[in-house]
């Protein structure tokens, strides 16, 4: 079988990385909550030298900066984090679905829309997730200004998970921190990053979480307590890869070739690709049930997944990963042919 399902990095970890978790291994003692400050200083210029965004001080007093163990942890936590306890959480109409875990966790109710709602009443956190997983869609700098708009004029923080922000192809993304978006501040905002796909460094769990230093605050003092605390090892590492652009740009070139590839081969045999913009994915549809297309390329021995995972409207795609070896795309592409 070719597994396009999970979406997994299997290409090798660069030696940028490696190098430095075991320079670093050497670590008696407990790793610190906030970060180290060759971390942050790291993440910072890495988020104004790619996104073009500028956080407040990363080493002030009021951190608006901190590493993660991964972006899925902190997706499945922040509400209970931030210390939500009645309300609803607005998350896109197809999504990843620890948006919804994360809401559930916390004893709040969860509520699908791609547009800001008439009505904010009860609502006390909104997801955004673009470029999104799992079809690839890329927000425009109006519907990112609409939501920020939204969010400040009802006091509800705004959260983008932009795990895929490098991975533009068609689209450049924005994150909902740069100042085209944002403006020259970011209060009640946050922004999620990781370099699980850009760094191929899954099995690392090193994420970010950047923003409004009155939201990063609490997450942090919270998560201080609970021990939520990013190994010291892996924030060397962290370090040397926000500082290397180089291995980001091959890794981007390798799914670029493999993303070519495979979405010619889908819309050979028949399948509409919608959005897919951006990321990892192809949010492909022969417009029907999403199981009947899930049956039909497992006759070919291919794996994908099935959208209505990621919520009703996804019913009728699937979604298929660009992260497999290449000798595995080229067999996908072959069983594909007509």
């Amino acid at each position: 079988m070719v597994d396009l399902s999970i979406g997994t990095p299997v290409d090798d970890t660069p030696a940028v990385l490696t190098e430095a978790l075991a320079a670093a291994g050497n670590a008696p003692g407990y790793p610190t909550a906030l970060g180290t400050t060759a971390l942050r200083t790291a993440a910072a210029a890495w988020l104004r030298r790619r996104l073009g965004v500028q956080i407040a001080d990363p080493l002030g007093p009021e951190p608006s900066l901190i590493p993660t163990v991964g972006s899925k942890e902190l997706v499945a936590l922040l509400p209970t984090l931030l210390g939500l306890r009645h309300g609803t959480v607005i998350i896109p109409e197809v999504a990843y679905p620890t948006y919804e875990v994360g809401a559930v966790l916390a004893g709040l109710a969860v509520r699908r829309t791609d547009v800001p709602p008439a009505d904010a009443a009860g609502v006390v956190l909104v997801w955004l997730n673009s470029p999104g997983n799992p079809h690839g869609r890329v927000l425009t700098d109006d519907q990112l200004r609409e939501w920020v708009a939204w969010g400040r004029s009802h006091g509800v923080p705004v959260v983008a998970d932009e795990c895929y922000v490098t991975l533009g192809w068609d689209v450049e993304p924005h994150s909902v921190l740069h100042p085209a978006v944002a403006g020259e501040h970011h209060t009640g905002l946050l922004a999620v990053h990781s370099l699980s796909k850009q760094s191929t460094a899954a099995g690392y769990r090193a994420g970010l979480l950047s923003g409004d230093p009155a939201l990063v605050r609490p997450v942090w003092e919270v998560r201080r307590h609970l021990g939520l605390l990013v190994p010291g090892p892996v924030q060397a590492a962290m370090a040397a890869a926000l500082d290397d652009d180089a291995h980001v740009d091959a890794q981007r070139e390798r799914y670029r070739s493999r993303r070519d590839r495979l979405s010619a081969a889908v819309r050979a045999a028949g399948l509409r690709i919608d959005h897919s913009e951006a990321g990892l994915y192809l949010w492909a549809t022969r417009d029907e049930d999403c199981w009947t297309t899930i049956d039909w390329l497992s006759g070919l021995g291919i794996v994908a997944a099935p959208g209505s995972f990621y919520g009703p409207a996804g019913a009728r795609h699937v979604r298929m990963a660009l992260t497999a070896a290449d000798d595995r795309i080229d067999a996908a592409v072959e069983r594909l042919a007509p």
